[in-house]
């Protein structure tokens, strides 16, 4: 995508990219898991995607704006990713797999913005 505004936001734009695309797939991760059998066994897992999906809004928010709160804001992103991934990575299904996956992305995207 092309830079909407503000050529500062640039280098954090792969950041904010994975940081939407965590929130999506933790979104559609949730909505799978309330519709799975074993759902009372994914009650810490939906609670720690509902985290995750907020958080990573903010993080692409608040980097958009250039925050100067952004990077200490990444670190703890990073944090409640890798934590999601964990939680997600319990479960078989692909959903859960899959958003895994998006999280570990984000969650190293998120270190490198704030290191």
């Amino acid at each position: 995508m092309a830079n909407v505004v503000d050529s500062s936001v640039q280098q954090f734009q792969t950041c904010i990219d994975a940081c939407n695309k965590c929130m999506q797939a933790c979104e559609e991760c949730l909505t799978s898991c309330l519709k799975e059998t074993d759902v009372q066994a994914r009650v810490h897992c939906i609670n720690t995607l509902r985290d995750c999906a907020d958080i990573c809004a903010m993080a692409s928010q608040w980097m958009s704006r250039g925050s100067m709160y952004a990077k200490q804001f990444c670190q703890l992103c990073a944090t409640i990713c890798d934590d999601c991934a964990t939680e997600c990575e319990k479960f078989q299904d692909a959903h859960c797999q899959e958003c895994a996956k998006f999280c570990r992305q984000c969650a190293e995207e998120c270190r490198k913005m704030a290191g």
